[in-house]
This record gives C-alpha cells, structure tokens and sequence, in this order.
C-alpha cells in the first residue's frame, strides 16, 4: 500500500515537472538589446564648385562721374595750345574778339563797360551784345565763358547800359539790405543774374566776400555786410540765389565767384600798387574767412584770389602769386573748384609781370584760371616755361579738368 502511494507521489512530480517544461517552451522570446541606429554613409557626389554670388548689378554713374569723365575726354583730345588758352580769362580786346578768340582758344572773356556799348560811345541793343558774344563763341572749340563784374553800386557793367537794364545801374547789396533787409536782396540777385545770362553772360564775378569795417577803407562800399557773421550769410544767401535764376521759364546756374581771397579788410587798393596786410593768422580765421567758408558750402563755382601780400601767410608773394595762400584755400577751408587770379595787369603785381613771371608764378601757386588783360604776352611766358620744365603739361592738366568739369556742370558745355 505504502509502495502504491510512492509510486503516484513520483508519477505526480513527472507531471509536474513536465508542464513547466512546456510552459518554458511557449513563452515569448526575450526581445534583443536595443542599438543606436546609424544611418548608411550615401555614395559620395562628384565634386562641384562653390557657387559663384551673383554680382549686383553696378549702380547707375552719378552726375558728377558723369561730368567727370566727360571732362577727361575733352581734356584728352585737347593739344597743348588749347590747354594753356583755356586757362586764360582774358579781358575781351577792343577788336577782333573772334579772331582772337579762334587763335588762342581762351578759357573766358571778361567783359567791360565798353564791351557794352558801340565804337562811338553809345550804348548796345541786347540784339547787337548776343550777336557779338555767338561769334565769339562760334570761334571757339570750346564753349567759353562770358564774365562780367555786376555786383551792383560802385561796380556795375552791363546794368549801366538802359536798353539791358530797365531799371538802371543795379544798387550795391549793402543798400538793398538797408531799405529792404535780406528778402530784397535775394530777389534782385535772381533778377540781375537771370537777366546777364539772357543776353549770354554765363559768369558774374560777384559776390565780394570781403570784411570792411572802415568806412574810408578801399573795399567797404562793396562789402554786402558789417560784420562777419553777417556778410557770411548774405554771402551764403547770394550764392544760392544765383544758381535759381530763370531764363525764358528754364532754370538756369549762374557761375559765382567769390572775391577776394583772403579776405581783403580794411587794406588799400592793389589796382594802382602793392599792399601789404599785417594782420594776424587769427583774425582771418575769426572773421575773414566765415564769408568764403559760406560761399564754397552754397556751391561758389570759383574763388578769386587778391594781389595784396597777406605777412601771416607769406610776406614775400602776393597771395595770388603764393603757394601757401592757395594751399589754406584748398586743404584748410576745402576749396574743390576753380581758383583764379585778380587782375595780372594790376599794380600790386606790376614788378613780376615786368619781369614775365607773374602768369607763371601764378600757375605754380596753385591757380587755375588766369585773369589778364595781357593774355598775349602772357599765354607767350607759360608756352616757354613748358619748354624749359618749369611748368608741366600735367600740371595744366589738373586745372584744366577743373575749368571742363564746371563748364559741364553749368551747361555751358552741352
């Protein structure tokens, strides 16, 4: 019996036993150990260039390039003769004004009270002047400048002539100032200068940026301020207005020089002989140059250099014949423009004009424009100091490119 039950005891331990088995069998699998994934390296692509950026497209030339590049052309095409006549603006001669004109190929004319009026001391129609001035200009390769000095009161040219002017000599800016404060004189520098322009007048030597504080002083009547500050902003204002006149309802520049350069004060007259200023550095830069400084920053095309001997600057060259007065125009106050000389046919430079170096010596200081009334004898002293190396052909050209660059600018080049 014992044996019975020991027998079933192990029969029930097999069957137990083998139904673990078969319960390990049928589990699920352990899942495996998980790993990161990488992904397959691609072929490598065949090498290409980097890509080029495409290039912006260039902004259109500016009018300043454009009329400077113009001028570079012109100056290129230009001979010698023609470089050194048109540095030149030549007080127009008494007669053969085309010829002359065509033979030296001159920067300029400057006009004169006789230049508006007859051989017989009458006075010229607007008629006979434009006819007079388009054969001068047909005389020449290029276009020239018409000049005249119109400030208006002690020096009035054209305005004198009453089939020009209407209304009579032109009043000094001082008077106008005085009766009719600065509106009036900026309506009668537009009047003035749009009627010189429609008769072919192209360049006033005007406005006087002079401090005078003397009444007995040599330039007092033409100064248009009393103080510095003053004339520096009816400078600034005349300036602005000359390039808004109208001709014929188009909008036309008047060319404006600014005279004269340093600044004459209350010094004497360099028409009739030498002057020495004795003034020091200082006072030129507190008061006399505020009037230029204004000028040049409302566009003034030229700047016109005395004959007076400025002893703070050099005491031995008048300024317009010394290296150092031009060199404060340009670098100190900036100056880009055309500078050119007084009168070389005036006292104050009488010594070195005899001696034929005074057109000389003024293109060495730094001038680009020469104003004469002996342009002959002169033109003759630059074409021989080109032939001994005095002067060089790139020396004119650098102020040739300035005398084209404004005639473009103004039109008087189309």
């Amino acid at each position: 019996m014992r044996a019975k039950r020991t027998i079933a005891l192990l029969l029930a331990l097999l069957l137990v036993a083998g139904g673990c088995s078969l319960r390990l069998e049928k589990a699920e699998p352990s899942p495996p150990a998980q790993e990161s994934f990488v992904p397959a390296e691609p072929d490598p692509a065949p090498d290409e260039p980097d890509p080029v950026p495409a290039e912006p497209d260039p902004a259109p030339p500016t009018g300043e390039e454009l009329c400077a590049a113009r001028a570079q052309e012109i100056l290129d095409g230009m001979t010698l003769e023609e470089k050194i006549g048109q540095m030149f603006f030549a007080r127009r001669p008494a007669g053969g004004t085309a010829e002359k004109m065509a033979e030296y190929q001159l920067g300029g004319y400057l006009l004169f009270l006789r230049d508006f009026q007859t051989a017989g001391g009458g006075w010229l129609t607007a008629g006979q002047l434009t006819a007079a001035l388009e054969a001068d200009r047909a005389a020449a390769k290029i276009a020239p400048f018409f000049g005249v000095d119109e400030e208006g009161g002690t020096v009035a040219r054209a305005s004198r002539n009453p089939n020009l002017f209407a209304g009579g000599k032109a009043a000094s800016p001082r008077s106008i100032v005085a009766a009719g404060g600065e509106g009036a004189l900026m309506e009668d520098t537009a009047a003035k200068n749009s009627t010189l322009l429609l008769y072919g007048i192209n360049v006033n030597f005007a406005p006087v940026a002079d401090v005078a504080t003397d009444p007995a002083a040599f330039m007092y009547q033409r100064a248009v301020g009393e103080s510095p500050q003053e004339t520096a902003r009816l400078v600034e204002l005349m300036v602005v207005w000359m390039k808004q006149c109208r001709v014929n309802g188009e909008l036309r520049q008047m060319g404006a020089v600014l005279k004269h350069f340093p600044g004459y004060g209350n010094c004497g007259d360099t028409h009739t002989d030498a002057v020495t200023d004795e003034r020091p550095y200082e006072q030129f830069v507190q008061a006399d140059f505020l009037p230029f400084s204004a000028g040049i920053g409302a566009g003034a095309d030229a700047v016109l250099v005395s004959h007076n001997t400025v002893v703070c600057m050099d005491p031995d060259l008048p300024a317009s014949l010394s290296p150092e007065v031009h060199r404060i125009l340009r670098e100190e106050l900036g100056f880009e423009g055309v500078i050119m000389t007084d009168d070389l046919a005036m006292g104050a430079v009488r010594a070195w004009d005899a001696a034929g170096e005074a057109a000389v010596l003024a293109i060495l200081a730094g001038n680009d424009m020469l104003v004469t009334t002996d342009f002959e004898g002169q033109i003759a002293q630059v074409a021989l100091a080109l032939e001994d190396g005095t002067l060089t052909e790139e020396r004119l050209d650098e102020s040739v490119l300035r005398i084209l660059i404004w005639k473009l600018r103004q039109g008087v080049i189309e």
